[in-house]
């Protein structure tokens, strides 16, 4: 039951045809533009990962993951504790006993209920955390582009490729140490406020 921490933020593709015609481009005589950095690679998790703001926005999800996997734990805690009850009763039980006590399939019935409305809840939190750093790193995507395109610019580059996208690149034509500089000195926090989704309606009886 316990939350694990969202930490990517983007999906990214893995164009391996595109990485091997841009090694085999640079191998047959591309390594002179690549030199000249018009062309240029960055790692984009990198960025987001080492940036002040991106480690701002790490932290407070762990805070706020927290606060949901200790909300879970108290919803869970009693429908726990009396499925443990149940099993103890019904285990000495036999099963035509167990058909003759209309008070135990009750508690058995409403205890799959709860259950299952246990587990639309937690998948509910599941997506607020999710739904949360998404809101929190709208911003931030926002100026890391511009701080690429400055980069680019300034460097003259046509093509800037994702580090998941490439088989090798030299560390001359890798920006993400600048993109970071850069990234710090236009943002260090942003706001990163729980988002709450409404409660899925119970599901019906049987």
């Amino acid at each position: 039951m316990l939350l694990n921490r969202f930490v990517a933020t983007v999906g990214r593709a893995r164009a391996l045809g595109g990485a091997v015609l841009f090694t085999f481009a640079l191998a047959l005589g591309f390594g002179s533009a690549a030199s000249a950095q018009s062309v240029l690679v960055m790692n984009e998790e990198r960025i987001l990962r080492e940036s002040q703001v991106g480690q701002h926005i790490a932290t407070r999800l762990e805070t706020i993951g927290t606060e949901i996997q200790s909300e879970l734990q108290m919803l869970g805690g009693p429908i726990e504790q009396e499925n443990e009850r149940l099993n103890a009763e019904v285990s000495v039980l036999s099963e035509e006993a167990i058909q003759q006590r209309p008070d135990l399939i009750q508690r058995i019935q409403s205890l799959q209920q709860q259950a299952a409305e246990f587990e639309q809840t937690r998948r509910v939190r599941a997506q607020e955390l999710v739904a949360t750093e998404r809101q929190a790193m709208q911003p931030v995507l926002v100026i890391l582009q511009n701080v690429l395109q400055e980069i680019v610019t300034e460097r003259g580059a046509m093509v800037l490729f994702d580090r998941s996208q490439v088989v090798y690149a030299a560390e001359a034509v890798d920006i993400t140490g600048v993109a970071i500089e850069r990234m710090n000195q236009r943002i260090t926090t942003t706001p990163v406020n729980r988002v709450r989704a409404p409660q899925p309606a119970a599901p019906q009886q049987q």
